[in-house]
């Protein structure tokens, strides 16, 4: 059963005073040691994870020298994503969620070994890349619903947004230190140093699952759900009666696949800015500092109810910064040698829509755990993981193509005004969203 809501007790709050009311609430790690484990763990495996992202796309640069190439790998990660998100999460509804993430886990600690291998032999194959990369989204479409689903079982149900505060927070360092971390172990020790530091860090995700409770999904008596296609369909039937629930995938969907501008880092690095791996590692920080900020300071959202015109303004924002990046980009002159002076410039806008799109995650991850029922979570999650992690996929492809033939500036500029178009519309066809209270959360 999920644990009992409970009041929280402000007279003894350990973050007295103005300034330490911003910081994030820690109180789902203090009253959870389940979940306490399972965010470490995850918190470090993640940092390997973002180095292995970072990697990746150097590596299939380095062999290609196109951007359209590394836009290719958000294609061969997107097919196992979308079609093993929907059925994984029906497994989460039918089995131990612990059990279905401790194998996913496994194979995803297996593929990083294999990735790591390639690397010190030296195969110089981006078919076995994109291959490999197919297999970790594919039994990451299984890992991320099953642990998404797991974590209301954790923790109160009014600590979840503080809780998916932490959660989004650690994540987001995990995106500034990983990629920075990439660029000095490739630069250091090549690929194969950066892909044998993330297989080694990610034994601490397996640990913190393999420490969980036995989580098996509640089902109505007498019930006895299966996997199958069946299963899917009722799903997203669920999700086509809920509207808000819809909004927030649409409103995702718009603002990753026109203006998730990580694909363009490496020809930035190479040709528009200079700098290299360098400027590709601050650049990806730069976006996940922002994020980080955001959920650090995340103590006040515990606070918002209009969360669905909270997750409308921080879209807006994130396109809009994408958008600046674009015009700096076409505007300013370029420097002569040495640091770019755009680049501060361009790392700040980034810092801005990392901001805006931390805080967007949290208030959606929150609708859609609280509107939907426990015997659904684990396929709603399983949609929600096709739409967070294959809407940048998509989105790799659609500004890698775009890209290569009108430049990376004039790319960032348009997507970002895409996305700004495309949330007007959408809010302006689904006006209840920006109404969504917390307090009475209809989906």
């Amino acid at each position: 059963m999920p644990p009992t809501p409970r009041t929280r007790d402000t007279t003894s709050d350990p973050r007295p005073g103005r300034f330490r009311a911003l910081l994030a609430d820690t109180t789902p790690l203090r009253r959870s040691p389940a979940f306490r484990r399972l965010w470490i763990g995850l918190s470090l495996a993640g940092v390997g994870q973002q180095i292995a992202v970072v990697t990746v796309g150097l590596q299939i640069y380095d062999l290609t020298r196109s951007t359209f190439a590394v836009g290719l790998v958000g294609l061969a990660a997107l097919v196992p994503l979308v079609v093993l998100g929907l059925y994984g999460g029906a497994l989460v509804d039918v089995h131990d969620r612990r059990r279905v993430a401790l194998l996913a886990s496994s194979v995803l600690w297996v593929v990083s070994l294999a990735t790591a291998a390639q690397a010190w032999l030296d195969v110089g194959s981006a078919g076995l890349l994109y291959g490999l990369v197919a297999l970790q989204s594919a039994a990451f479409a299984i890992n991320s619903p099953a642990r998404s689903a797991i974590l209301p079982r954790l923790v109160d149900a009014e600590l979840l947004p503080a809780a998916n505060a932490l959660v989004w927070t650690a994540q987001t360092v995990a995106l500034t230190a990983g990629p920075l971390l990439a660029a000095v172990l490739v630069g250091t020790g090549g690929f194969g140093l950066a892909y044998t530091v993330d297989a080694v860090m990610y034994v601490f995700a397996l640990w913190s699952v393999f420490r969980l409770p036995a989580i098996p999904p509640e089902v109505a008596a007498g019930e006895r759900p299966r996997a199958g296609f069946r299963s899917v369909v009722e799903g997203l039937r669920f999700l086509g009666t809920r509207p808000n629930l819809r909004m927030t995938f649409l409103l995702d969907l718009a603002a990753m696949i026109f203006a998730m501008p990580r694909v363009l880092f490496p020809a930035l690095g190479a040709v528009v800015l200079g700098g290299g791996a360098t400027t590709v590692g601050v650049l990806t920080a730069a976006l996940a500092l922002g994020a980080a900020l955001a959920g650090l300071f995340s103590g006040p959202l515990g606070g918002v109810r209009r969360q669905g015109l909270a997750v409308v303004v921080c879209i807006l924002v994130w396109g809009a910064s994408i958008s600046l990046v674009g015009l700096v980009l076409l505007v300013l002159p370029a420097g002569d040698g040495g640091l770019d002076h755009r680049l501060p410039v361009v790392a700040v806008l980034l810092v801005l829509a990392g901001a805006a799109d931390s805080v967007s995650a949290i208030f959606r991850s929150t609708i859609l755990q609280v509107a939907t029922p426990d015997a659904l979570r684990g396929r709603l999650q399983g949609v929600f993981i096709v739409v967070v992690a294959g809407g940048p996929r998509l989105g790799d492809l659609v500004l890698g193509s775009s890209a290569d033939v009108v430049g990376e500036a004039v790319t960032a500029l348009a997507g970002g005004l895409v996305c700004i178009a495309l949330v007007l519309l959408l809010t302006r066809a689904q006006p209840s969203f920006r109404a969504y209270d917390a307090r009475d959360p209809h989906a």
